[in-house]
């Protein structure tokens, strides 16, 4: 079976420090991402991903080097999510900002739900940009 992902790739005006805390913490994954989010930055610590009660999603970190790669494996979540996983790499730049290459992997279709996934983590991530660089803060019922 084909799988496919979704690959995006910024840079912030930040340390991978900072970044690695707003990807990886849920008391800043909550301020450009889901509702509502626990767990903790540990290989296969679960996360509760919480975006209202017909979206309670579960993943489990499956990757992790502190201030590098923080990638989640889906495993309760959308049927087009489930066996998903997303995750950052991050680089310093020379002016000490951080290259981010995300990317959400293994989708099995290139339906609409993935298409719009696509389109949802673009904007996703230039909030988490802002959020890094700023300190914004987009409400969650204008998140995309």
């Amino acid at each position: 079976m084909n799988s496919h992902g979704i690959y995006h790739d910024l840079t912030i005006a930040s340390s991978p420090q900072q970044v690695f805390h707003a990807v990886s913490q849920p008391d800043h994954l909550i301020n450009w991402w889901p509702l509502a989010c626990t767990g903790e930055p540990a290989l296969g610590k679960v996360y509760n991903l919480f975006f209202g009660p017909e979206y309670d999603w579960v993943g489990k970190v499956s990757t992790l080097e502190p201030n590098k790669v923080f990638r989640i494996r889906m495993v309760k979540s959308d049927p087009d999510w489930d066996e998903t996983s997303f995750g950052f790499k991050l680089m310093t730049l020379e002016n000490q900002s951080t290259k981010v290459q995300f990317e959400h992997t293994g989708w099995p279709h290139l339906n609409d739900h993935f298409r719009t996934a696509s389109f949802c983590w673009a904007m996703l991530l230039l909030g988490l940009k802002e959020y890094v660089e700023d300190g914004k803060i987009i409400p969650f019922e204008s998140r995309s």
